[in-house]
């Protein structure tokens, strides 16, 4: 077990709270909870972040998300257990995590427009750059 790092939370809580915005923003997006917190525990795999592995992983429980569904989310893209627009999204959420090698290509964006407005794109980036902002911090300070 590691020891917090830094009280990021009281040291920063300003700068916190505009995380804590953007959250609560997205709890408003047309996209619906259930697939920002799928792209929210994928984000956290990828970045290996137990506290927002836990964190979402009881969440989406909490929403009735299948225990089979949760297992296979590493392996969304063999799976037959995801809808092609959470298959948009979850290759978007890895083109954006991974974008210092992807760039994120076009060809994780174009199907992302087949099923999701610009809105719901928006939001969806969104969720993905807060994801990754909040696992940064978490590892980064040891949460």
């Amino acid at each position: 077990m590691s020891v917090l790092r830094l009280a990021y939370y009281e040291l920063s809580p300003d700068l916190l709270q505009g995380f804590r915005q953007v959250k609560q923003g997205l709890e408003g997006s047309p996209l619906g909870l259930p697939i920002i917190e799928l792209v929210y525990l994928r984000v956290s795999q990828i970045n290996g972040c137990s506290f927002c592995l836990n964190m979402h992983t009881k969440a989406l429980r909490e929403r009735g998300e299948s225990e089979r569904r949760l297992a296979e989310l590493a392996g969304w893209r063999v799976s037959s257990q995801f809808t092609s627009r959470e298959k948009a999204a979850l290759a978007w959420t890895e083109s954006l995590t991974y974008v210092v090698n992807t760039h994120a290509d076009d060809n994780d964006y174009l199907p992302v427009k087949e099923h999701f407005s610009d809105k719901e794109i928006s939001d969806l980036t969104f969720a993905i750059a807060l994801m990754n902002g909040m696992n940064r911090l978490a590892i980064g300070m040891r949460q």
